[in-house]
């Protein structure tokens, strides 16, 4: 099949990119600027600069390409930024997956959207695809609309929520545990919150999720998530235990203590049965995810 992928330099995208090409799939991974990404040498991968909140770039590279499948990764999606920046979050976000959609229809490709648990208000926890959403900050709304779209699409159609994806970065950005290995590093004290429970998603398990759902051709929504529940400081000091560092640098703190933008919920966490059912899906442990970042 070939596969579109916005948002390739990212995260996600290389390890998506990477379990594609594996399973002889042909790529087009597409980003702002030049590739990040090391697969070169693949006959099957193939690297488009593309702009998704540009509709003349994106109908430009979806006719030249005309994918099968389109997995739509791309996004703004630290919390802080869409509250402080609002319209750049909604063409980010919203007007930009409509006109992913549109290019898409005309090639009637199949739509894959990462989507979040944030969409949720984190009242009650451990959600599954029959909840009803109730975003609590301005990324988990534009969220939610861009999916609210994606049910509107003619064609197939899937929709993949995730929770705190974590992993060994590819592209140089943090994530959660590896500033907690650099700040006790340094010998710094570091806050981390105690009262928001999640669970953590290991970025190999939502890629081989993606990879099934688009070999499966699984339509509707989809929670891939880890299944161990934990809070960020108990993330924290797992990581300081495995690592050996100084776990009584780690402070305990509550959402309260930080005067963040946006609001984020308290309780998420996913049901993962309908994956386990119609996809095998079946997501390592939160321990054994921690060694596979730090090998």
């Amino acid at each position: 099949m070939k596969i579109l992928i916005t948002g390739a330099n990212g995260f996600l995208g290389h390890y998506l990119t990477e379990q594609l090409l594996r399973a002889d799939h042909l790529v087009i991974a597409t980003g702002k600027g030049e590739s990040r990404l090391p697969f070169g040498g693949n006959s099957n991968f193939l690297y488009q600069s593309m702009d998704f909140t540009d509709p003349f770039s994106v109908h430009d590279a979806m006719t030249t390409h005309a994918p099968d499948v389109v997995v739509h990764a791309g996004a703004m999606s630290k919390p802080d930024e869409c509250e402080q920046n609002q319209w750049r979050a909604y063409i980010t976000n919203v007007e930009a997956t409509v006109t992913m959609l549109v290019n898409a229809e005309e090639h009637r490709c199949f739509f894959v959207f990462i989507s979040t648990d944030f969409v949720f208000d984190g009242e009650k926890g451990m959600y599954s695809e029959d909840d009803s959403p109730n975003p609590v900050n301005f990324y988990g709304k534009t969220k939610l609309e861009a999916e609210e779209a994606v049910f509107e699409y003619e064609y197939d159609w899937a929709i993949v929520r995730t929770v705190l994806v974590y992993g060994k970065p590819q592209s140089g950005r943090s994530n959660i545990l590896t500033m907690v290995r650099e700040k006790l590093d340094m010998g710094e004290s570091y806050r981390v919150v105690d009262d928001q429970v999640r669970t953590p998603t290991y970025v190999e398990d939502l890629a081989s999720g993606i990879v099934s759902i688009i070999e499966k051709r699984a339509k509707g929504v989809f929670h891939i998530s880890g299944e161990d529940t934990l809070t960020p400081y108990q993330m924290a000091c797992e990581t300081a235990q495995l690592l050996g560092l100084n776990s009584s640098l780690l402070t305990r703190a509550t959402a309260a203590d930080f005067s963040q933008p946006a609001t984020r919920p308290p309780r998420t966490g996913f049901v993962i049965e309908k994956a386990k059912k119609l996809l095998g899906y079946k997501p390592i442990s939160f321990s054994e995810g921690l060694r596979r970042t730090f090998e």
